[in-house]
């Protein structure tokens, strides 16, 4: 399985990839949802690995949602997770709109392992 780990923050990142270090080999980081288009693109040269985003929503360039439904779009049977501060109904409804299959708050990362 490849990891695509998708903050604007390096600690952020860093941090969910030491708590799912023991699940997955194969991460790959990135700053915004611009950068997870590319990567997943990238990724899609090897079918035979699948793809499992944690994308957090507010970042610089593209926004998590915008990159969301960009993939989910080209790719139907990725799996996008979006990981956020925001936990409220609306937020949950826009990123369940924009095709991720789940929702892990910040606050409760050690969540993001049971989506490996």
């Amino acid at each position: 399985m490849m990891l695509l780990i998708v903050d604007d923050n390096p600690a952020v990142r860093r941090l969910i990839g030491k708590i799912v270090a023991d699940l997955v080999k194969n991460i790959r980081e990135c700053a915004d949802g611009a950068d997870a288009l590319t990567a997943y693109k990238q990724c899609q040269l090897d079918p035979a690995l699948p793809i499992l985003v944690l994308m957090d929503i507010e970042m610089q360039r593209m926004d998590g949602l915008a990159a969301t439904r960009e993939i989910v779009a080209a790719y139907p049977e990725a799996k996008v997770v979006i990981v956020s501060r925001h936990g409220d109904e609306q937020t949950r409804a826009a990123a369940q709109d924009a095709g991720a299959c789940g929702y892990v708050l910040k606050e409760n990362l050690i969540d993001v392992r049971r989506w490996l």
